[in-house]
């Protein structure tokens, strides 16, 4: 039976794995979220020891209006929480933020 439960969504919420980045085209002001999963898209740092010094992500993210590239990159620690973060080409943006801009372009079209 916990077998059908656990299928069908009978336990208890588990923690996302995804980070959602909200970015913003310097060039056009297009919004754009990406989803970036923890445990499957970044890539490991070693130290000298050869052990898990931390993580680290190279991001590459277009937008659909004037198709410029933006280069975000992010670091996290060893149990994959955000250490620091950095974009080319554009900034990131607030969630709200980014449904704000959604909202305006539905309207404007």
């Amino acid at each position: 039976m916990n077998f059908f439960r656990r299928l069908f969504g009978g336990q208890a919420q588990q923690e996302d794995p995804a980070l959602h980045l909200y970015v913003q085209c310097s060039r056009c002001g297009a919004p754009v979220h990406v989803r970036v999963h923890r445990y499957n898209d970044l890539t490991v740092l070693y130290d000298d020891n050869e052990s898990v010094e931390g993580y680290h992500l190279r991001k590459e993210i277009m937008d659909a209006r004037c198709f410029r590239l933006m280069y975000a990159e992010l670091t996290f620690d060893r149990k994959r929480n955000e250490i620091s973060r950095s974009i080319e080409g554009g900034e990131f943006i607030t969630q709200e933020t980014y449904a704000q801009l959604v909202a305006e372009q539905a309207r404007s079209v």
